[in-house]
């Protein structure tokens, strides 16, 4: 019963999650922060889902503001920097998002 004790002496101290850097030119976005944080990829599939499939290309935020379904058109608007801001939390929660495999990833320009 002391593994974790000894997990934490082996491992060293957990890492702290990465601090982004928000857009300053956008106060909103199309979800509470809340739910971005842990749940943004739902909401990506399920966008990708109403658009493929249905034609619906239209998202109402909770405060009835419309948005376009678009990684690409809306969401990279905001976060534009994919190694400064997705690259940095899916880094540190060691997954790897297949969003590139259809959309074209964008480049940093420096």
């Amino acid at each position: 019963m002391t593994s974790p004790m000894w997990f934490h002496l082996v491992k060293g101290k957990e890492s702290a999650a990465p601090e982004l850097v928000l857009p300053t030119e956008y106060r909103e976005c199309v979800a509470p922060t809340s739910y971005m944080r842990t749940l943004h990829m739902d909401l990506l599939n399920e966008w990708r889902d109403d658009v493929v499939r249905n034609g619906d290309r239209v998202h109402v935020a909770p405060d009835g503001k419309q948005y376009d379904k678009s990684l690409s058109r809306t969401c990279m608007n905001c976060h534009s920097n994919k190694t400064e801001f997705c690259d940095r939390c899916h880094d540190y929660a060691a997954v790897k998002p297949y969003c590139w495999e259809c959309h074209v990833e964008p480049r940093e320009i420096p």
